[in-house]
Parts: C-alpha cells; sequence; structure tokens
C-alpha cells in the first residue's frame, strides 16, 4: 500500500466512525428538546378542577330521564337538488315533539332476526 491510500484508508474509516456518532449526538438533542419543549406546555396548561369546583346537583335532586318521541323537522320541497348549504341550519335539521307520543306497537319491527314475534 501505497502512502496515498494509507491516508485514505483512514479518513474513510473516521468517516464511517464519527458521521453515525454526529447524527447520534443530534437525534438524542432533538429528542430530549422535544421532551422539554413538551413539559413547557404540559406545566402551562390549566389544572384539572379542586373537588370544590366541581359541578353539584341542583337543589330539586338529580334530573330524571325524559322519553318523548321526535319527529323530524320536514325538508323544504323544490324543483332542483338541494344541497346541505341551503337547507334551514346549514343541513342540520331539528326535530319537534310528536302529536301522537304513545310507544310503537311491539311485534312490528322491520329488521330481520330482531326479536319479534315468530310466525
Amino acid at each position: 500500500m501505497t502512502c496515498l491510500s494509507m491516508q485514505l484508508a483512514l479518513d474513510h474509516g473516521l468517516v464511517i466512525g464519527v458521521v453515525p456518532l454526529a447524527v447520534g449526538v443530534v437525534l438524542v438533542a432533538l429528542l430530549i428538546g422535544a421532551v422539554w419543549w413538551g413539559r413547557r406546555r404540559q406545566a402551562r396548561r390549566a389544572a384539572p378542577p379542586r373537588p370544590g369546583e366541581q359541578p353539584r346537583l341542583p337543589e330539586s335532586g338529580p334530573v330524571g330521564e325524559v322519553r318523548e318521541r321526535r319527529e323530524p323537522a320536514e325538508v323544504p320541497r323544490s324543483d332542483h337538488r338541494l344541497t346541505p348549504h341551503q337547507l334551514p341550519g346549514f343541513g342540520n335539521q331539528g326535530t319537534r315533539r310528536a302529536e301522537d307520543q304513545a310507544p310503537p306497537d311491539e311485534g312490528q319491527s322491520g329488521a330481520f332476526g330482531s326479536g319479534g314475534p315468530s310466525a
């Protein structure tokens, strides 16, 4: 081996050993910085509410469940197809209380195998 090839071999070995080390140091520094930044953001967040700040029951007691039948609002009739942004409420149609509040008849389900009476 000549002197020049020996110097090139040493430089190549140095590059093979130093480059991964430098990349590793940069990655570790980035990870440490990400953890530090995340902890700073976490420290700036509002603390969870203390027991005295928790919601309380109303004086009248717990609110009971309300069961009622609802009917969807009617879709406006038009000669052309309406897109959601053309509908009232931007397509989020509300419901109204049904006039007939009687529960639906038992045994008149529309799905196969839904537990209705067998024929």
